[in-house]
């Protein structure tokens, strides 16, 4: 009979210090695990470490202590280790604009596919796969610049789902929406099959995505449960510089699946 095998978390964070070289030290001793298809919020206020904690999760910066894994595999400075862990993190960034360069959404979208050697129908199929994901294939031919923030920033996360990563990282992805673009993203994110890790002040947008929510400030993990749990308890957030807006009540959200 052969045992079953517990497939490791997507994510992976043991013990992880930085400093930068002015000697700030912007993480102290951070531990995080994300198992595979989790969504988990992390939030924080400015200055709290968290875009610095990203920047670990792909090897764009390297750990003074402790260890980042993801899928497994432990993030290194060796090439064909860093070129695979960046393959596994899709980071999308706050601003489309610095993932969108080619003439037309689709060439944007299999830029990533392509260098990692995929051609012909492979490929295609990669691309028209991410842009059905997140609504766009009727663009696809369209130049990026062309079309409205939302739009861009829709096919920012196509680029990184063509990859087929282990683990969406979101930086804000909720920023600089209208109303209609914001519901309209959610729904897509909430139908994607993948680890979710979103970076967020927008805590309505987590109560509604993430069943999970961790908060970085000082460079450490100071609370990690339910989201809802967190977003109820407002003499945290007070302490971590937190605000729900006016009115909002974190029970009357729908809870995600």
């Amino acid at each position: 009979m052969i045992g079953y095998v517990q497939q490791p978390p997507s994510l992976d964070v043991r013990g992880v210090r930085y400093a930068y070289p002015d000697g700030h030290v912007a993480l102290h001793g951070v531990d995080l695990t994300v198992p595979r298809g989790d969504r988990v919020a992390l939030l924080g206020p400015n200055g709290a470490g968290k875009t610095t904690l990203v920047l670990h999760l792909n090897g764009i910066l390297a750990p003074a202590e402790g260890t980042v894994s993801v899928g497994g595999l432990a993030v290194s400075r060796d090439r064909d280790t860093l070129a695979e862990i960046r393959r596994r993190v899709g980071i999308v960034f706050q601003d489309p604009d610095d993932q969108l360069f080619l003439p037309t959404v689709a060439e944007d979208v299999a830029f990533g596919p392509a260098n990692l050697g995929l051609r012909g129908a492979e490929l295609a199929a990669r691309v028209d796969e991410a842009l059905a994901a997140v609504g766009m294939s009727e663009h696809r031919e369209r130049a990026p610049h062309h079309l409205s923030f939302g739009q861009r920033r829709r096919v920012a996360v196509a680029t990184v789902l063509a990859m087929h990563p282990e683990i969406l990282v979101l930086d804000e992805p909720s920023s600089n929406l209208d109303p209609a673009a914001r519901r309209e993203l959610a729904e897509i994110l909430r139908g994607l099959p993948v680890t979710l890790l979103m970076v967020t002040h927008d805590l309505p947008y987590a109560a509604e995505l993430c069943t999970r929510s961790v908060i970085l400030d000082g460079g450490r993990i100071v609370a990690d449960a339910p989201t809802l749990d967190l977003l109820t308890d407002p003499a945290l957030l007070a302490e971590h510089r937190l605000e729900l807006p006016y009115a909002f009540d974190p029970r009357a959200v729908a809870r995600p699946s």
